[in-house]
């Protein structure tokens, strides 16, 4: 696009379906260098991805003429595919609906590629469901809990 210019930087979290702990260890690395490849194909600049077996962060420089609707429905409809043909789960794996997107200044780069670098340490200390709620009050997102994701206490 001629003469437009952007600076946007989104935050995007979503979980796998029922919160179930299904990103292994050994398959962590493929599944986000794959996310990682549908997100740089769409003209948008990885800056950090990580996650825990339950949920995945990705932090990303947003090309101006997609909608982070239409990304993060690419990303999850994907990455599941690329999962299932693995069979790494018997065939079956699914991201859960819905996704949380948090925009972000320059300034807070490092803060929050640092905060999802070291999303193992954190989640010794706090939840997921803590961390999300926690994220949403930070940016005043009014939500009724009914309708964030489906959770599964174990």
């Amino acid at each position: 696009m001629a003469n437009t210019f952007s600076q946007i930087y989104i935050h995007i979290i979503f979980a796998v379906l029922g919160r179930h702990s299904l990103i292994r260890k050994e398959h962590k690395d493929h599944i986000y260098k794959y996310i990682t490849g549908i997100i740089q194909n769409k003209g948008n600049k990885i800056i950090a991805i990580n996650g825990t077996p339950d949920h995945i962060h990705i932090f990303i420089g947003l090309n101006p003429s997609i909608k982070i609707s239409e990304l993060v429905k690419v990303v999850k409809t994907s990455s599941s595919d690329f999962i299932k043909s693995k069979n790494w789960y018997g065939g079956k794996f699914k991201w859960q609906e819905g996704y949380g997107a948090f925009s972000y200044s320059r300034s807070q780069i490092p803060y929050v590629a640092r905060y999802i670098e070291n999303q193992e340490q954190h989640h010794k200390k706090k939840t997921f469901k803590e961390e999300y709620i926690e994220m949403l009050k930070k940016v005043e997102i009014e939500f009724n809990e009914k309708y964030l994701f489906e959770w599964i206490d174990y």
